[in-house]
Parts: structure tokens; sequence; C-alpha cells
């Protein structure tokens, strides 16, 4: 198994882990029956819809 010869200075350690950092937002769009923002492939909180179908009963 290999060994590093020379300690990883602190900014090359910094730099690669910083690759992960640069992740979008979360992408939010609107329940088509009641226009309030939704998750995508999730029940709609607010009216209980998934597809145009009811699924729940809205809280």
């Amino acid at each position: 198994m290999g060994v590093p010869k020379k300690r990883t200075s602190s900014m090359r350690r910094d730099r690669r882990r910083a690759a992960n950092f640069k992740l979008g937002g979360v992408n939010v769009i609107k329940c088509p029956k009641c226009k309030e923002p939704v998750l995508p492939h999730r029940v709609c909180p607010s009216c209980g819809t998934y597809k145009g179908e009811s699924i729940t009963e809205p809280a």
C-alpha cells in the first residue's frame, strides 16, 4: 500500500475539499394546483396532490 512521502499542505487539502462545496441550490417548483413551492417528485404538503391526483388530506 502506498504511503505519502511528504505531508499534504493545508492549501492542497483545502483546494481538493472545496470541490464539494460547489453544489447548487435546491430545485423548487410550484404546485400546479395551489401554486405553493414544493420539491419535485413529492406530494404537495399544502394541498396533498401529486401529478394531479389527491393523495393525502390537506394539512
